[in-house]
């Protein structure tokens, strides 16, 4: 019996960290571009994206420190885990992103990783790293929302 689309659909793989450390801005979704075994373990989720960072060099956007675990079916030929990716963006996208980064204390982070119509894409935010006390106080707004929502089940019963 074949299994059913819900059970081989891929999961997306999500950078929880960016939105606790970092303001995010604008996003952008771009391609990405990845030998055989790589694409087979992006569909087995076996991926990082929590250290990854894009960085533009010539007009061309690459990703750094994105793991992406080698395919347990792999023989030699097997890709490199933490190797550097190119990022397909136009033209346009990259020398506004170029202009953002440029303009002084923003960086390139990848949000999430999924697969659209049998492609693997990265979705990048330009992003301004967050103080400690704006990281506390979005941890204090985060446990009111949890309380008030708790308060209003309570109340709905």
């Amino acid at each position: 019996m074949a299994k059913s689309k819900k059970e081989t659909r891929f999961k997306e793989i999500r950078n929880a960290k960016v939105y606790h450390n970092y303001h995010v801005g604008d996003k952008y979704e771009a391609g990405i571009v990845l030998v055989g075994t790589e694409v087979k373990a992006v569909r087995e989720g076996k991926a990082q994206i929590a250290d990854a960072f894009a960085h533009i060099k010539n007009a061309e956007i690459f990703l750094h420190n994105a793991h992406i675990d080698e395919y347990a079916f792999g023989n030699f030929n097997n890709h490199n885990p933490t190797r550097v990716r190119k990022l397909l963006l136009n033209k346009r996208e990259i020398f506004k992103l170029l202009g953002a980064v440029e303009a002084g204390g923003k960086s390139l982070i990848p949000t999430r990783m999924y697969i659209k119509h049998g492609l693997v894409k990265i979705e990048i935010a330009v992003c301004t790293g967050k103080k400690l006390h704006d990281k506390r106080e979005t941890l204090k707004k985060k446990i009111d929302m949890r309380e008030a929502e708790k308060a209003m089940k309570r109340n709905f019963r």
